[in-house]
């Protein structure tokens, strides 16, 4: 007998009124979703409901976290969503997760690992593209990671790479595929001026992603966040140093 046939059961017998009966039924339907909305691992509570809050579901940061903690995270996802995302993901827990999921493919530039339930390609679900523009080859970590989350939020990629402003005209060369994108990603290092560039010669918004490449005084990105921060393009939004997943994530909400 399920508990909301015995509450109906003492209701019909007298037992128990209907207002402490209702009070009951909804104590109980409220955990039974809240059991439904997290999955208690002990170690990791995996939030099952935020794909259906938020649009994406939750994403699995893999720096500090053991190699069994990421195999059960990453299966147990797997058994509630049709894709998974992991970033920050090294090559050994690479190859113990590639080697655990059947279909989990490992993007080595970006150190992600993905999976999708129906197949190794990501599906694309909205209309338009993202374009991720990187200034120098040394920034390619954090541009491939904005690009593997964008793919993973369902939107098409265009990677615009080694076109920063030490060989500005190599820029204007794809200036066109930029222009025709939802949204852009623009990862520098150095001195990050490649944002406020791009934001003077484009109509859409631009998420900035300061990278943590550059001699002494870049002081490990601070040198091109301060200058994103600081630029005197509008519509220039800046995220958080070597942030390539904060930026990929942000410009494929934009439609």
């Amino acid at each position: 007998m399920t508990d909301l046939e015995h509450i109906l059961k003492l209701v019909q017998s007298g037992a128990l009124n209907p207002a402490e009966a209702e009070k009951q039924i909804t104590a109980a339907m409220h955990s039974r979703a809240g059991a439904e909305q997290e999955l208690n691992l002990g170690f990791a509570q995996l939030d099952l409901q935020r794909e259906k809050r938020t649009g994406c579901p939750e994403v699995i940061f893999g720096e500090g976290k053991t190699v069994e903690q990421l195999l059960v995270i990453f299966q147990k996802l797997s058994e509630h969503s049709d894709r998974v995302l992991a970033t920050r993901i090294d090559t050994d827990k690479a190859a113990a997760l590639t080697g655990a999921v059947s279909g989990a493919v490992y993007h080595t530039a970006a150190r992600a690992v993905t999976w999708y339930r129906s197949g190794s390609q990501p599906p694309v679900l909205h209309e338009g593209y993202v374009a991720v523009v990187c200034a120098g080859t040394s920034d390619l970590p954090v541009a491939e990671e904005a690009a593997v989350t964008a793919e993973y939020m369902g939107v098409r990629v265009e990677r615009i790479y080694d076109v920063g402003v030490a060989g500005i005209h190599r820029l204007f060369r794809r200036l066109e595929l930029i222009r025709g994108a939802n949204s852009i990603v623009v990862v520098a290092g150095m001195e990050g001026a490649l944002a406020s560039v791009v934001g003077g010669l484009v109509s859409k918004p631009i998420v900035a992603v300061p990278a943590s490449i550059g001699y002494g005084a870049n002081f490990g990105g601070l040198a091109p966040l301060l200058s994103m921060l600081n630029s005197c393009s509008p519509g220039v939004a800046v995220v958080n140093i070597d942030n390539g997943f904060g930026g990929g994530y942000y410009a494929s909400m934009i439609r």
